[in-house]
């Protein structure tokens, strides 16, 4: 039992242990408490402190001890004789000791330990240290020259030399006397997931495949932070999770979350319009892409709405169904629908005509348009037979090179030796966006290494000798060039009706000015043709010359047939400031409301400086009435670009490596102009972990 009961001095009296245990041994046995008990309970912890306490006080040499139990090692402490200095007494029950302390010792800050870098923080009675060059703080413990040092020599050695004066003046900086800013941080599993997330939508966005992560993109963030900083900071690149599962699921939250918000917006939305187009895949599934326009905030907006594939028939019928149970769905109102854009006229039979007339019976204040990009494919394909079968020579010439790989590698080296601009011929197909002119004027262009390349067996070689056939090579190359820049500038995004409908005014004023041009014998503006003439210094046969205005006159009147001059009752939304007469269209107070917008000075200085769709979006506050008819009318699509678009993109994710994937999330990522918010996905997880 002596053995338990230890007083700490710097002298052990053994008298004095021995009365202390003596005493103590008395008050277990007047109080029937087993020694072992007062070390286990503290039902009488104030008796217990107030007799311990006595007993020290009345000794003058006796020092604060531990009673300890038998488990425990016997531990000495220092501390100073006097009775003043004994400040508590603690029992502590639950770990079956009684400890005698003092108050912790405070350490004080003194001037001189700026000459290791540091400075006070917190309470200037029991300060913090603080280095003024990493700002890191220490314990009021560390505020000792040896570890102040210490830190200075090991952590800066760089300035372990410098006076005082050095880092007083670093700790007068005005960057050190900004008030700190308190910082909210992430745990790891929450920074973890959110980088995954973020990883994981730059995948999607590129289309790579989800196993990128894991196999690149982790590996090498890992060497990039590794070299950049060290590598403690490297291994905590561990806890992102890029693993193909893990990205999949990533993904699918992600075109959840965008498709959240956008069903919001067209749900608080005036109206909007659809585009949609159906293909197949590679692995045979029928692909339904749907388009919407519609108004939010200050601008009009394009995303995609819908990427499904038709598990069954893909009649117009099936169309119909899937786009309308994704409405009903997600409780959007048919009623909102202002026009449906397909590559169906009203004139063909077919699913997509089908499936549009099952629209408009569901939302009956809709209209249907014929994609302009369609109509402009159609109205070129019409020409003189003896400038088409130019065109197919041409093609067949082509097709004998690029069909034949080793013919296209014989072709490039000779092409090299010769010192040729191009080394290759363009594959010719009947795709739209594909330019017909470049494959053309390629031909033209290598026609020196083609005639010295091709075979003589070959029937079209003495094409290339044929000055005739080569003149109209060099006009089909000029005029398809420039009806393939037409074609381009109709597409893009926010592209309106009145956008397509300006540039083929435009086209066929040029079409006149080419003709009276060809007529007069003059080619200029053929840069080709011209070139080739000055080259060879002859002049075009009138046969030639007959063909070329036949052909241009034909263009006109097609274009026109597609593209038929009418009376265009919403001129006043393309330019309000120029209407002076009551527009048809419009009734007595949206004129009067119209009347209002062109006096408004800055209205007419933000319609010089914004975009159509910009301009009539922002005035829906201030003018509702006729703004938002305006916007009605600049809802419809013009072309099928975004679906052409969207069937690229889709035949570039799913490849034949990946016919087992479902690209209907990567669609809705890749197309959409709504940024997915990554925060608010991590914040709906209960479980803060960096795979969840």
């Amino acid at each position: 039992m002596i053995a338990r009961l230890c007083i700490l001095s710097y002298n052990f009296n053994i008298f004095v242990i021995l009365n202390v245990y003596s005493k103590l041994t008395m008050f277990c046995t007047t109080n029937s408490l087993p020694m072992d008990l007062l070390l286990k309970q503290g039902s009488l912890k104030q008796e217990v402190e107030s007799f311990c306490y006595q007993i020290v006080s009345e000794s003058s040499d006796q020092k604060v001890g531990v009673l300890q139990s038998e488990d425990e090692q016997l531990q000495p402490s220092v501390s100073k004789k006097s009775e003043g200095e004994l400040s508590r007494v603690k029992f502590m029950s639950n770990s079956n000791k009684i400890t005698f302390s003092k108050k912790p010792k405070r350490r004080k800050y003194d001037e001189s330990y700026l000459s290791f870098g540091f400075t006070y923080f917190g309470n200037r009675d029991a300060p913090h240290a603080q280095c003024v060059l990493c700002k890191k703080i220490l314990s009021n413990s560390s505020l000792a020259p040896s570890k102040l040092r210490r830190h200075l020599e090991t952590k800066h050695a760089a300035y372990k030399d410098k006076d005082i004066s050095f880092f007083k003046q670093h700790l007068d900086s005005p960057e050190n006397n900004k008030p700190p800013t308190p910082k909210i941080v992430n745990t790891d599993n929450e920074s973890a997931t959110e980088a995954s997330y973020n990883v994981s939508y730059h995948i999607a966005l590129s289309g790579e495949a989800h196993t990128i992560g894991e196999l690149l993109i982790k590996p090498c963030a890992k060497d990039v932070v590794m070299r950049m900083f060290d590598e403690q900071y490297s291994k905590k690149i561990d806890a992102v999770q890029l693993s193909n599962s893990t990205v999949a699921r990533r993904i699918k939250d992600l075109a959840a979350d965008i498709e959240e918000e956008l069903v919001c917006r067209l749900k608080i939305c005036d109206g909007f319009s659809l585009q949609l187009d159906e293909s197949a895949d590679v692995s045979g599934l029928a692909v339904l892409l749907v388009f919407v326009r519609y108004r939010f905030n200050k601008s009009i907006e394009e995303d995609l709405l819908l990427c499904e594939s038709l598990q069954s028939n893909a009649t117009g019928e099936e169309i119909f169904n899937c786009i309308n149970s994704f409405m009903q769905k997600h409780e959007i109102e048919w009623e909102k629908c202002v026009d449906v854009c397909s590559d169906a006229s009203r004139a063909v039979d077919g699913k997509i005509a089908e499936a549009v007339t099952f629209i408009k019976y569901v939302a009956p204040e809709s209209t249907s348009s014929h994609c302009l990009l369609y109509r402009h494919a159609l109205a070129v394909k019409i020409m003189p037979t003896s400038l088409k079968n130019v065109l197919d020579q041409a093609v067949q010439i082509i097709n004998y090179i690029k069909a034949r790989p080793h013919q296209s590698r014989l072709l490039k080296i000779l092409c090299e030796e010769m010192g040729a601009q191009h080394t290759a011929l363009l594959l010719n197909t009947e795709v739209r966006w594909l330019s017909r002119g470049k494959v053309l004027v390629r031909l033209f262009e290598l026609r020196r290494e083609l005639l010295v390349f091709m075979d003589s067996a070959f029937r079209l070689s003495d094409c290339l000798t044929n000055s005739s056939w080569l003149l109209r090579l060099a006009y089909l190359a000029d005029i398809f060039t420039k009806l393939n820049e037409v074609n381009l500038s109709m597409q893009g995004k926010n592209v309106t009706v009145f956008t397509v409908f300006d540039k083929m005014s435009s086209l066929l004023r040029k079409l006149e000015f080419w003709s009276s041009s060809v007529e007069e014998e003059n080619f200029d503006c053929f840069p080709t043709l011209s070139d080739f003439l000055t080259e060879i210094n002859s002049t075009v046969d009138k046969d030639i010359c007959s063909a070329i205005m036949q052909h241009l006159r034909g263009l006109h009147s097609t274009l026109l047939k597609y593209f038929p001059v009418t009376n265009d009752n919403n001129a006043w939304v393309r330019n309000p400031f120029t209407v002076t007469v009551k527009p048809a269209s419009l009734v007595a107070r949206d004129y009067e409301s119209l009347i209002d917008l062109t006096s408004d000075s800055q209205v007419k200085q933000n319609f010089s400086e914004l975009s159509l769709n910009d301009f009539w979006s922002s005035l829906i506050q201030e003018y509702p009435s006729i703004a938002k008819r305006a916007v009605r009318v600049l809802l419809p699509f013009a072309t099928m670009h975004l679906c052409e678009t969207g069937f690229s993109y889709y035949a570039a994710t799913k490849t034949k490596y990946r016919k087992r994937l479902d690209a209907a999330p990567h669609m809705r990522i890749r197309l959409s102009n709504i940024t997915p918010n990554i925060k608010r996905i991590c914040d709906k997880k209960t479980q803060k972990h960096c795979s969840h």
